[in-house]
């Protein structure tokens, strides 16, 4: 039995060992900590929202993490199975939470240690695309008490056999929410949740976390369903460095020099010049019609001056294109010489391999994270990044959404953010730490960008987050939920499994007609001869009641998983014995490429030795200029929130342009 003092602060709520390790390490809770604690002792479903570096993370695991250290000192405690469960949004984020989760599990084993009472076993996994399947099979051998996922990953456990391990879950945490809780693809985690709740012999306590959530009413709505939630969101008190810095002292003038590399001009009409991609135009600024060179020697400025920085760009391509471009600046600072072979500077990527190398130096100025860069290589830049061994980071919003990246001095975002949220979030990544001040600097890259980027900073100042609505009724979504429930089930009650749709947000306003036609499409009644190719993948017994998958229907299911298109991605491997993934290439960039050809990927040169119906087969081409890849469907959309601020402020600026009267 665990004894426990009167409750005077958030932390008498914990075990001695706890608290002991809590006080220790960060001496008293945040506002954010103290109020979600007391509302998830209280058993209710919570939505904590709270700036970056809050604490909420913690805030959420550690009073499922004490429940499971009190559990362990109970010898006829079953243990058996997964009881926390963590979803993430990010395949990136989940390996992070579980790097951290070990700092705590460690140090309450030590702080029990000291106490005289046993220490705590307890065990993390994670399950995501990236899990070998060896290690999957490992995770139904021996669930962990913790289990880290994303929603896909979770789709198909419940799916599979896997879906045993997960009946004894109390606790779920869905980590960045508001990323989710707006899309088809938080449609379909609301019925995943659902599925997990009729394995479970209680509904399962969800914990939701974001910094960006509005409005807090919507997004608890889809957070907790049918069932009521307790909001936390106390007074934000983070602070914003922020400062949008014009390359260059006249935008219409990009031939005059600049006053500084980190000096900043003023911009007076609209868009158009000077937007090609970093290292297109002259060689050096004030020598050409394009502001790349000024923003590329403005970034490596900034870069310099500072021990850590990331900066965001909002395409792969861009991505890959100025770093190439920062880690030819620092060469040639250095004085290292760096190969400029055809096809011209703004089409290849980074020549400084054989150049750092020759150096002597063993890392890159800066190297690129996206999510076309295999996760072996994210985590070893990650973890050069923490380790302060690498200055630089460009990313995409792989980073952008709750990884610790460690002491980050500034963010850099070449471009306006694709939203005001967007843009928290990513700034949000420098001063992680409760207290810290997070610092961003926002290069506009023409003059319509920089009237965004006002725009964006104004709002983020002012909290003015854009708003978002759960997706209503997505019956695409319904019908290959409902395919892998009857697959996983055998025979699924119709009844059974309409409540639980229903008790969904997205699916509070479905009608039974509507849910009917669902299952009829699904069992092969069609409207008309047309699709009588189509095969049935149930059979509706309305007599009884129940569905039943027919064969096939579970493979069906557990290889169409998630509501992500497919985007014709052509995975990028090694070739020879050993053969690691690289990353990946868009199908029609792999389509107008032939073997024999160098391209950069991750900041690195690759030659192509085979290219099959479904991979291409690369070696090292260290040194070798590569062309540059591309995407399409690469570039963010813009919510119409920030659209209409955009708009907004246009319209009162524009007469004090036209008269030369400065402005309100």
């Amino acid at each position: 039995m665990r004894h426990y003092r009167t409750v005077t602060s958030a932390l008498d709520l914990f075990s001695v060992p706890t608290r002991d390790w809590f006080a220790e390490t960060f001496g008293t809770p945040t506002p954010a900590q103290e109020q979600a604690w007391a509302a998830i002792a209280s058993e209710a479903h919570t939505l904590v929202v709270a700036p970056t570096g809050s604490g909420k993370t913690l805030a959420a695991f550690l009073w499922a993490i004490d429940r499971l250290a009190g559990r362990a000192h109970d010898a006829a405690a079953d243990r058996a199975g997964t009881r926390i469960l963590y979803v993430s949004p990010l395949k990136a984020l989940a390996v992070d939470i579980e790097r951290n989760l070990r700092r705590p599990l460690a140090g309450i084993a030590d702080a029990a240690a000291r106490a005289g009472t046993p220490r705590p076993g307890i065990t993390v996994g994670v399950r995501s695309g990236d899990t070998p399947q060896s290690r999957r099979r490992a995770l139904v051998r021996t669930p962990p008490d913790i289990l880290i996922t994303t929603p896909e990953s979770l789709y198909l456990m419940l799916t599979s056999s896997a879906r045993g391990t997960l009946t004894g879950v109390e606790t779920v945490i869905v980590d960045e929410i508001h990323s989710v809780a707006g899309t088809k693809r938080g449609a379909h985690l609301a019925l995943s949740l659902e599925r997990l709740d009729l394995l479970t012999p209680r509904p399962c306590r969800r914990i939701g976390l974001s910094a960006t959530a509005r409005p807090h009413e919507e997004v608890a709505r889809f957070l907790g369903g049918g069932a009521p939630v307790t909001t936390i969101a106390p007074a934000a008190d983070k602070r914003w460095d922020l400062t949008v810095r014009v390359p260059v002292d006249d935008m219409t003038d990009l031939a005059a020099p600049a006053s500084s590399p980190t000096g900043a001009g003023e911009s007076t009409s609209g868009p158009g010049e000077g937007t090609s991609g970093p290292g297109e135009g002259t060689s050096g600024p004030g020598e050409g019609t394009s502001i790349w060179p000024h923003i590329e020697q403005l970034v490596a400025a900034l870069v310099d001056h500072h021990r850590s920085t990331i900066v965001f760009c909002n395409s792969r391509r861009l991505t890959e294109r100025l770093t190439a471009r920062l880690n030819e600046l620092d060469a040639e600072r250095r004085g290292v010489e760096v190969d400029r072979q055809a096809p011209p500077p703004a089409l290849l990527g980074s020549t400084s391999d054989a150049a750092f190398a020759a150096d002597g130096h063993g890392a890159q100025f800066a190297r690129a994270h996206h999510g076309s860069v295999s996760k072996e290589r994210r985590a070893a830049i990650e973890a050069d990044l923490k380790a302060g061994t690498l200055r630089c980071v460009v990313a995409t919003s792989s980073l952008e959404l709750g990884i610790d990246m460690g002491a980050v001095d500034l963010v850099v975002h070449v471009e306006s953010p694709p939203s005001v949220a967007g843009g928290l979030q990513r700034i949000g990544r420098a001063g992680h730490h409760v207290g810290d001040v997070s610092r961003g600097v926002l290069v506009p890259k023409h003059r319509a960008d920089l009237l965004h980027c006002a725009v964006t900073a104004d709002g983020m100042l002012a909290g003015a987050i854009e708003s978002l609505s759960v997706v209503s009724n997505p019956l695409d979504v319904l019908a290959q939920q409902t395919i892998a429930a009857a697959a996983a089930a055998g025979t699924l009650d119709v009844a059974e499994w309409f409540a639980a749709v229903r008790r969904s947000a997205p699916f509070t306003t479905l009608s039974r007609s509507v849910f009917d036609a669902t299952l009829d499409m699904l069992a092969g009644r069609y409207p008309s001869d047309e699709f009588a190719e189509l095969r049935p993948r149930v059979v509706w017994d309305r007599d009884s009641g129940t569905l039943t998958a027919r064969p096939g229907a579970a493979r069906l299911a557990v290889t169409s998983g998630g509501t992500i298109p497919d985007r014709g991605a052509f995975a990028v491997h090694t070739l020879g014995e050993g053969a690691t993934r690289v990353g990946e290439l868009d199908e029609e960039m792999v389509y107008e490429s032939r073997v024999g050809d160098v391209f950069a990927l991750g900041t690195s040169s690759w030659r192509i030795a085979e290219i099959t119906h479904d991979r291409v087969l690369v070696t090292p081409a260290a040194g070798r200029a590569g062309r540059l890849p591309f995407w399409h469907g690469d570039g963010p959309g813009r919510p119409a929130e920030f659209g209409a601020a955009i708009g907004a402020f246009t319209r009162a600026v524009a007469p004090s342009a036209a008269t030369g009267a400065p402005g309100d």
